[in-house]
């Protein structure tokens, strides 16, 4: 038997309340596929989109919604080797990717100041645009739950914002396209424990302009990887604190909040003040 037959087993077996479960259930309560959607699944080559890969096929296989898939690595100037992990790891997985190339690395070398986002930016757009070439209306990224409340805690302490990573957008530049993250719940120790499970290795980041990722550094000095880090104390401080930030951006209460931005306008609770009982708690 084909060892992808026992990955996807794992998926659905023993990982079912960690992975699929969530998976499932955030696909359901933020009404993340429809009837005849077709979904560019993207592939960087990291743990996260290979395992979302498995899961839109599992779904695609067992689920009631009938929608179709393609699987897209788009590569922005990976060196040989991670570019042939990634191929390798694709056929053992039999995931039947479309590989396109482009030259954001080099373009983002010689930009001074913030090529990680430059580089973010650049990859949505080209992922986009090919997806929509390939006749889909949706591209599904592989973020997951870490990611989510790591954006909510950077956003607080390096931005002075309340913002959230949202589980499904529209696209501002390409009509009728949406985002979608379908492993919104699931949480980066599950994603770890299956691949450690089946025994699979995966790229890093493989940036270029980092190399060192590909050897798990991921960026040391890093915002992001600062917040992992606080993250991680949390956890070992209260099993709850990483669950009750995620469920904060689910239960904003306006009424106690002294400034929002809705649609990029900006509102004080000032505005109405006069007009509502704001009171105080006794």
């Amino acid at each position: 038997m084909d060892k992808y037959i026992d990955i996807e087993r794992s998926i659905i077996k023993r990982f079912r309340k960690e992975i699929w479960r969530k998976f499932i259930t955030a696909v359901n309560d933020y009404q993340l596929i429809s009837e005849g959607d077709k979904i560019a699944v993207c592939i960087s080559g990291g743990k996260d989109s290979m395992l979302l890969a498995k899961c839109m096929q599992e779904l695609k296989k067992h689920g009631r919604v009938q929608f179709d898939l393609v699987f897209m690595v788009m590569d922005p100037g990976y060196n040989p080797y991670n570019r042939q992990i990634i191929l390798d790891n694709a056929e053992y997985l039999n995931i039947p990717i479309t590989v396109f190339n482009s030259n954001i690395f080099e373009v983002v070398a010689s930009v001074p100041d913030s090529p990680c986002y430059l580089c973010a930016k650049m990859r949505r757009g080209y992922l986009y645009k090919h997806a929509k070439e390939l006749g889909c209306n949706k591209i599904a990224l592989g973020h997951h739950f870490d990611d989510v409340i790591e954006t909510v805690l950077m956003s607080m302490l390096y931005s002075g914002q309340m913002k959230g990573m949202m589980p499904k957008l529209h696209s501002t530049n390409y009509e009728g396209m949406e985002l979608i993250r379908p492993l919104y719940m699931v949480k980066e120790a599950d994603i770890l424990a299956w691949k450690k499970y089946n025994d699979l290795t995966f790229i890093q980041c493989a940036c270029r302009l980092t190399e060192n990722c590909m050897l798990g550094d991921n960026g040391m000095g890093s915002k992001r990887q600062e917040m992992k880090e606080l993250v991680k104390k949390f956890r070992q401080t209260s099993s709850v604190i990483d669950m009750n930030i995620f469920r904060s951006i689910h239960n904003v209460n306006l009424d106690t909040m002294i400034g929002y931005q809705k649609h990029q306008v900006p509102h004080s609770f000032l505005d109405d003040y006069d007009r509502t009982e704001i009171t105080e708690e006794e």
